[in-house]
């Protein structure tokens, strides 16, 4: 990989939206387990294990988001355009998550919180199933003509191989959350989330190994990647699937901390995996490979790209110290005050 500005931007963008994977995941996540629990204080305690840090995940969206639009304009225009009814229904179900969350406990009423704990966990599965199934075909390929433009529908988007991938973005940050929870719960709780763990982490290692063959065999472009770099990529793969078996054993061992930065290298690799599969394509053109974008045919000018780079280096680290910052102030477990969700 020649480091010029396209391929920094491409790390820069991937390394953004795999912050919003790390991060937002686990609440993401949290609405996904919200109904294992066993009574209305079970699940304010899952609540408000997020609720400080929730809205502030999302920044990371944003900022990736804007990255995009800055350094591959023709890719945002794209992407953009071509998902989005996708992209309203993963809007709406992230604004259902908000009110839900905000909602829920303005009234005592247990009727009322049932109804917005259910509308949070459905809003939370919709958004990861979504967000997987847009990461799906930016893997597989999309059909675009020789302007660009996306030729279909949504249920052109939502294929056999796009929906296994929402199932195992589900899996992966429902494993993420409950290693999230280990961490910010003690009691019942906690050891309930423990054997939890026994599920949440086999079921997303199956997931992963299934969409990797699935992968192989459905995008021709990817086992063509794996064939220029085999080392990169079966290094990764590797990783992965020890980082899961490491996750089973930090939690026998009751070292929850070490289970969760596991759970968070294994969102990393993957993305990378992501990442390293299609490098240098952003979006992949199907039946018509000649019309893909790249890094370098849907890239801003290379002002604009020595500009932004400028800009990020003071933007990024304003964002890191940010989010550093919030979870310093609300580290520790949950307790539950008269101000709590």
């Amino acid at each position: 990989m020649t480091l010029d500005l396209n391929s920094l931007w491409f790390v820069l963008v991937g390394v953004l939206l795999t912050g919003y994977a790390v991060l937002d995941g686990f609440d993401l996540g949290t609405g996904a387990l919200l109904l294992t629990t066993r009574d209305d204080r079970e699940r304010r305690l899952m609540l408000n294990a997020i609720g400080p840090v929730w809205d502030g995940n999302e920044v990371w969206l944003v900022t990736g988001g804007g990255a995009l639009f800055a350094a591959f304009p023709t890719v945002y225009a794209t992407v953009f355009s071509g998902f989005y009814d996708a992209f309203m229904l993963l809007l709406a179900a992230l604004i259902v998550r908000a009110v839900a969350i905000e909602l829920r406990s303005q009234r005592p009423g247990q009727g009322w919180r049932r109804a917005w704990d259910v509308a949070f966990a459905a809003s939370s599965v919709a958004s990861a199933l979504l967000i997987g199934v847009a990461l799906g075909n930016v893997v597989y390929g999309i059909p675009l003509d020789g302007n660009h433009e996306f030729r279909g529908n949504l249920l052109t988007l939502l294929h056999p191989y796009a929906l296994f991938v929402g199932l195992t973005a589900v899996a992966l940050l429902a494993m993420h959350a409950n290693l999230y929870l280990l961490l910010k719960t003690d009691g019942a709780l906690h050891a309930r989330l423990a054997r939890l763990a026994h599920v949440t982490v086999p079921v997303y290692l199956a997931a992963f190994v299934g969409l990797n063959a699935w992968t192989l065999a459905a995008c021709p472009h990817v086992a063509a990647a794996l064939g220029r770099r085999p080392l990169a990529l079966g290094a990764l793969f590797v990783a992965a699937v020890l980082l899961a078996g490491g996750i089973l054993r930090a939690v026998r061992r009751g070292r929850a901390p070490r289970a969760f930065l596991a759970s968070c290298l294994s969102i990393v690799t993957l993305m990378l995996l992501a990442g390293v599969a299609i490098y240098p394509t952003l979006v992949f053109s199907t039946p018509s490979p000649e019309h893909s974008l790249t890094i370098y045919n849907g890239s801003a000018t290379p002002t604009s790209l020595r500009f932004m780079a400028l800009v990020a280096l003071l933007g990024v680290p304003l964002v890191l110290a940010y989010t550093a910052t919030i979870y310093w102030v609300f580290r520790g477990k949950v307790t539950l005050t008269d101000e709590s969700y």
